[in-house]
Order: structure tokens, then C-alpha cells, then sequence
């Protein structure tokens, strides 16, 4: 049977050290949120990827840059789906609202 000691001596998997440096020092949410930006096409697909960018995460919001008004109207009217297709992901979470910017 381990004692304390010998648990804390295992190995641990870098995923969770980094997970827990980054709670520590609060910066896990603007980290999640840039994977969000990073994962854009992969999250909406390369079509809707190709007319509407995430180009910033700042406190919950996704900034995302459109081609034209008839798309920035289409991503309006969707952003709750795709807020929703987000947040499936476990980065997802931190975004709480898209801000449609035209490019």
C-alpha cells in the first residue's frame, strides 16, 4: 500500500502538471480561449472557416473577422448554435459570445 509521500513521488502525465500551473496562475481561461482560435476550422468547418476567421479571444469573446455583411448576418443568426458546437469542446468552455468584425 503507497503512502503520500510515494504518490507525490510518481509520475505524472505533463498534461495535468501544465492543467494545474495554469489554474495556479490563472491564465487557464485565455488559454482555452486561443485554443478555440487555434481549432476555429476544425470546430465550424472549412467552408464557413474560409468566410469567417477567429482572430482574437479576449474574456469570453470570441472575435471573429467575416469576408461580407451577408455572412456576418448568417454567423449572427447561428452564434448560439455555434457557441453551443464551442463549448462541446472541453477548451471550449470560455467563450461566452462572438463578436463579428467585418475583415
Amino acid at each position: 500500500m503507497e503512502n503520500n509521500s510515494q504518490k507525490k513521488n510518481r509520475p505524472q502525465p505533463i498534461s495535468g502538471v501544465i492543467g494545474k500551473i495554469m489554474s495556479t496562475f490563472g491564465i487557464s481561461k485565455t488559454y482555452y480561449g486561443w485554443m478555440v482560435v487555434e481549432k476555429w476550422p476544425d470546430i465550424v468547418g472549412k467552408e464557413l472557416a474560409q468566410r469567417a476567421k477567429a482572430i482574437r479571444y479576449e474574456k469570453g469573446v470570441l472575435f471573429v473577422a467575416v469576408t461580407d455583411d451577408a455572412w456576418r448576418q448568417e454567423i449572427s443568426m447561428k452564434s448560439d448554435e455555434i457557441i453551443s458546437q464551442i463549448n462541446s469542446y472541453p477548451f471550449g468552455r470560455s467563450i461566452k459570445q462572438i463578436r463579428l468584425i467585418k475583415h
